[in-house]
């Protein structure tokens, strides 16, 4: 939906390359940063427009004929100042560096300005568009035409990403109304709610006859829900789903029984709050029925014509079950597949254990996981080390069965997962705990969590702690050691995003808001390393695409003019997570020197070899 990421300015576009209308009677195509129409005999060429230039050109991959050809709608764009850096492969061929630049906007940059345009074929002429409803764009999303050619409809969401709005333009007029708008004091999670990792975004439309009315996502009431309006008046008909729990998917809509089959958590009292169920619901917000009664995490699949579906369900310590199913009366009509785990047992694996506990505000469930180590004795202590992520557009404890494994286990460590508040599937109120605040990352729940944990299982020895995690994962760890080293002791950062203006625009405003402000500051690892308590050390690839690897080197750049020791480990060639054994081995040993208070082995002595990436 990112249209800035979309276009490249074309003054000459090749005439063979064009935009046909659906009667065949017409193409358009780009020239000289103009929109041209020719008919299909060549005997009509004229400018549709002529104000085009190469800082705010016709961008032809927007173009977007009405399906009754009276009409072309597209995008013209203001250029903005796009931003490059440049990776550097120290170990490419022939014995020479090789220097990649990449397209890189980052947060607070000026952006690219999107604004539609529209066309009158057959007076051939521009109709002017106000702009006023979607003056500051983040991003325009996909014009889209009703199927009879009234009007065409985009996606506006807000510099800022508090406001989101639908709008419809009038094709006779230009004329702009709103006929949804989400507004938010803090986010709008713009990220469509539907995709294939199911736990992140909250994003979704469904357009039912035509536009007569929309199925819209929200959380207006403090939790995700959907609503359903009137696509002709823009007027709330009524709430379909309610209640303290969230939607996570809409897997199929049926509009003629005016029935929706979707997929949700937290609706079950004494569940784990982010098992995935299925549902179904009338566009009216009457029969809510449950359709995967298993306590267990779900996993639905329809079939193309959504007369069938697929449930694969499972947790943690529950292997996978799969059962296909008629969705008219959720019958089941046959058990596909059933997981026998004796073998697996009979080696020794042990299911990782679920574990809750009260967050900060003393009532609120934080729900986590201990993978215990191999040959686990509950007479012995055992040090904890924390596996992090706290990147708000997810949630990320596993749920599922999975025989992975963290390699730390296999050492005698303990290691945990857990979701902290700021993390994404529960209440809004939780959610927005990372607004404007990322070296929050749900630390202050994080740290009562392993007290409980200590309280309850002898075993469970929090006095030297560890933790590790990459990407946002990276900058977690290191706020562990920056704001709370009275707790955690020993930290492993890897292809962390450190201050949050030198990474990506859109994850980055995202949570902590626009224009850039102290905020950032507050939050850098970079403004704030003088902080710095316990042992640390930094992972970094040398062709990450994903953070920016200066923001490594400004942190530990940073660190040693406050005069702090840390260890730092630089991946020639690596892309983002600078993934691989030689990684892996680094942070292993790292652990095991100053939590263990062991030496590692002499790798040298060996003869390993790693594989090259």
């Amino acid at each position: 939906m990112s249209f800035h990421n979309d276009f490249t300015p074309t003054a000459e576009i090749d005439s063979r390359i064009t935009s046909d209308s659906p009667n065949g009677k017409w193409k358009a195509y780009i020239k000289n940063y103009n929109v041209f129409l020719m008919s299909k005999d060549g005997s009509v060429n004229v400018p549709l427009s002529r104000d085009g230039t190469e800082a705010n050109n016709y961008v032809f991959s927007s173009l977007k004929w009405s399906p009754d050809s009276n009409h072309l709608a597209g995008y013209r764009v203001a250029l903005g100042q796009p931003r490059q850096i440049m990776l550097v492969n120290s170990s490419a061929t022939n014995h020479q560096a090789r220097y990649e630049p990449i397209a890189y906007p980052k947060a607070g940059d000026i952006l690219p300005r999107p604004q539609p345009v529209l066309f009158d074929i057959v007076n051939k002429r521009m109709v002017n568009i106000d702009n006023a409803l979607f003056p500051n764009p983040f991003n325009l999303s996909k014009i889209n035409w009703w199927k009879d050619g009234r009007g065409f409809t985009f996606e506006y969401n807000q510099r800022g990403h508090q406001l989101y709005r639908v709008i419809e333009v009038e094709a006779a007029t230009g004329r702009t109304r709103s006929l949804i708008d989400e507004v938010s004091s803090t986010f709008v999670d713009y990220t469509d709610l539907r995709n294939d990792q199911r736990n992140s975004g909250k994003h979704f439309r469904y357009n039912v006859n035509d536009g007569e009315e929309i199925i819209w996502a929200s959380e207006r009431d403090g939790f995700e829900h959907l609503y359903l309006f009137n696509g002709r008046t823009g007027v709330l008909e009524n709430q379909i789903t309610k209640g303290d729990w969230v939607v996570r998917a809409v897997d199929h809509i049926d509009p003629v029984r005016r029935e929706i089959w979707f997929e949700a958590s937290g609706m079950n009292v004494g569940e784990d709050p982010y098992f995935v169920h299925a549902y179904r619901i009338g566009f009216d917000g009457k029969g809510l029925t449950s359709l995967t009664p298993e306590p267990a995490n779900h996993h639905i699949e329809f079939s193309p014509d959504g007369r069938f579906y697929v449930d694969l369900w499972s947790r943690i310590d529950l292997p996978p079950r799969m059962a296909l199913f008629r969705s008219r009366d959720n019958a089941k009509l046959m058990e596909i597949e059933s997981t026998d785990i004796s073998q697996l047992e009979s080696n020794g694996w042990r299911a990782p254990i679920n574990f809750v506990a009260k967050g900060r505000d003393g009532k609120t469930d934080i729900w986590g996981i201990i993978h215990l180590p191999d040959r686990f004795d509950p007479h012995l202590k055992y040090p904890v080390v924390e596996d992090i992520y706290a990147g708000p557009q997810g949630s990320h404890v596993p749920k599922s069965f999975t025989i992975k494994t963290e390699p730390l286990t296999k050492l005698g460590f303990i290691v945990v997962q857990i979701d902290g508040m700021g993390t994404n599937n529960r209440s809004r109120l939780f959610h927005d705990v990372a607004w404007k605040n990322l070296k929050d990352a749900g630390l202050p729940d994080r740290i009562l969590w392993h007290k409980a944990a200590a309280s309850l299982y002898p075993w469970y020895d929090i006095s030297n702690l560890g933790i590790f995690g990459t990407s946002a994962g990276g900058q977690n760890a290191i706020d562990a050691l920056l704001f709370h080293s009275d707790f955690y002791k020993v930290a492993v950062a890897n292809s962390g995003c450190y201050d949050n203006r030198m990474d990506k625009i859109w994850w980055n405003e995202q949570w902590m808001g626009w224009p850039v402000g102290i905020e950032y500051s507050q939050s850098s690892a970079i403004d704030n390393a003088d902080n710095l308590h316990g042992k640390l050390m930094l992972v970094v690839g040398e062709m990450d695409h994903n953070v920016d690897p200066a923001s490594t080197f400004a942190l530990a750049d940073s660190l040693i003019k406050a005069g702090k020791e840390f260890e730092m480990v630089y991946v020639p060639g690596a892309d983002h997570g600078a993934p691989g054994i030689f990684t892996e081995r680094k942070l292993m040993d790292f652990f095991v020197r100053n939590i263990f208070g062991q030496d590692p082995p002499n790798w040298n002595a060996t003869s390993t070899h790693f594989p090259s990436s």
